[in-house]
């Protein structure tokens, strides 16, 4: 059996009850980095009996065999926070499993996603997630032309040293609507930002930080 755990985005008192008791009886724990997690499950003072590693460098057969261990055994999916199978390769995990008719399931927690948009001041009813933009700078051009041309709210994702970039642009193709910055969610040093693109940049004091930002519609 395969269960989906979301681990704390920021403060690890936010996990649930059910997360901690499958953690506790998992008898193989996937994970993003064994890092993040065995620093996670350090504080809550579980071992993990077995580690395995699924990132964007596993192999087509190393995925395999971890799905064949989702057989036998009762094995956790996480990422290094949040949702996991949201933006990183667990889907096909995920996909492998329902193929072969391996029970699959999903302990609710911590949501960037969600987060971002509960923090809205506007009602939000539907939404365009593209998450992560290309970096190359032609094909991010590209994906910008056909960015701003999108009447429905924008969810926009990219790493943390891309922030003012991505401020930037948001200037520069979007200037005329109005955003919502979240960095650092859920963590101590966590900053709600909300205006125009350029009221935001002007607010903004970090050079870094995890971030997500909602477009508003036109």
């Amino acid at each position: 059996m395969l269960t989906l755990i979301a681990t704390p985005i920021g403060r690890t008192d936010e996990i649930t009850l059910r997360s901690i008791e499958l953690f506790e009886n998992a008898d193989v724990v996937i994970c993003e980095s064994t890092k993040e997690t065995s620093k996670l499950l350090k504080k809550l003072e579980i071992k993990a009996k077995k580690y395995e590693v699924l990132s964007e460098h596993t192999t087509t057969d190393e995925v395999n065999l971890l799905v064949e261990m989702c057989k036998t055994q009762n094995v956790v999916l996480v990422s290094d926070c949040g949702t996991p199978s949201f933006c990183d390769p667990g889907f096909q995990v995920v996909a492998l499993c329902r193929k072969q008719n391996i029970s699959v399931q999903s302990s609710l927690g911590a949501s960037s996603l969600m987060g971002l948009l509960s923090l809205s001041s506007e009602r939000i009813q539907q939404f365009f997630f593209r998450g992560f933009i290309p970096a190359e700078n032609v094909a991010r051009e590209k994906e910008w032309q056909v960015l701003k041309k999108t009447k429905e709210p924008l969810i926009l994702m990219d790493t943390p040293y891309r922030l003012r970039k991505m401020l930037d642009e948001c200037c520069l193709h979007l200037g005329d609507r109005k955003m919502l910055l979240a960095l650092n969610m859920s963590q101590e040093t966590e900053v709600i930002l909300e205006g125009s693109p350029e009221s935001v940049r002007k607010q903004l004091t970090l050079e870094k930080a995890e971030f997500m930002i909602l477009v508003y519609g036109k």
